[in-house]
């Protein structure tokens, strides 16, 4: 009878210490490291990006913040520090320096934040008298350019007129006459801007006929005719035409070809130069043949 007192005692039935289900299942998610990050980052996150999206919602508001960040935004890029006031141009010449200021449309004094120094620098490197540039912008609110020109070697005569072009034959600029710049050395023919090193080399060779060069003519854009005065024309090969001009400046020293009544020297074939008379020498020989055959 007493065992079956003790039995029936709520004390001596003890309550099971395991956790149920679901409690074991929240204390496992609890400890993994993702939903804890959730909780502590993305919860959060998630309800200021709910907030924020309620708070936007309204036009007005929004309105407001755009109008405060343009005022934020122009108070900083309106401090002194960064106004440009000026510009300068260094390494040109008056009349190309002006060229670049009329190619960049700037008012100043401006903010250095609404200028594109890339953009600035292409526009001033299309300009067809400028090698290269540099753009930057110096302490004190200057805008310096610096300027490398393209240097005009020789004037080319082609179908649009008269063109200086350097020593890569890119274009520099057009005049109007020769009289412009009567150091430069003249050219003409299609294709002749492509071969100015040639040129050149051969220019410097024909110096030795002193004023009588008047310049050099691309026939067919293969080869190059030497102008001289008189109407004269050196007929050079299309390859090794400086050593045929240097054949002719010789025989011009020994035998005086080109002072007589000579109006080509054909080079073309280099085993057989051909002299050609004028028509008035063509003329007076038959005449003397005519007579000494009488």
């Amino acid at each position: 009878m007493r065992a079956l007192i003790r039995r029936s005692d709520p004390a001596a039935t003890r309550s099971d210490p395991a956790p149920s289900r679901w409690s074991w299942r929240l204390q496992r998610l609890m400890l993994t490291p993702g939903f804890r990050f959730a909780l502590r980052v993305g919860l959060p996150f998630c309800l200021a990006l709910i907030a924020g999206g309620l708070y936007l919602a309204d036009e007005k508001r929004r309105g407001a913040i755009v109008e405060k960040l343009a005022e934020a935004r122009t108070s900083i890029e309106e401090r002194p520090e960064f106004m440009v006031k000026l510009m300068a141009i260094d390494g040109a010449d008056p009349a190309l320096a002006a060229e670049v200021r009329a190619s960049l449309p700037l008012e100043f004094p401006m903010t250095s934040f609404d200028l594109n120094l890339p953009d600035l620098k292409a526009q001033i490197t299309a300009i067809n008298g400028v090698r290269s540039a540099g753009v930057r912008v110096k302490p004190g609110g200057i805008l310096h350019i610096q300027i490398t020109p393209r240097i005009p070697v020789a004037i080319w005569r082609n179908a649009k007129g008269l063109s200086l072009i350097d020593r890569d034959g890119a274009l520099v600029s057009y005049i109007s006459t020769r009289a412009e710049h009567p150091d430069l050395p003249l050219i003409a023919g299609d294709g002749a801007a492509r071969h100015v090193p040639e040129a050149l080399s051969l220019i410097k060779a024909g110096a030795a006929l002193g004023d009588r060069m008047h310049g050099l003519v691309r026939m067919g854009e293969r080869r190059w005719d030497v102008v001289l005065d008189r109407g004269q024309r050196i007929l050079l090969p299309e390859t090794g035409a400086l050593q045929a001009l240097d054949r002719v400046i010789a025989l011009e020293g020994a035998q005086e070809v080109l002072t007589r009544d000579v109006a080509r020297v054909d080079m073309r074939l280099g085993h057989r130069p051909t002299v050609r008379m004028t028509e008035e020498a063509t003329e007076k020989w038959w005449q003397i043949k005519e007579l000494s055959g009488q």
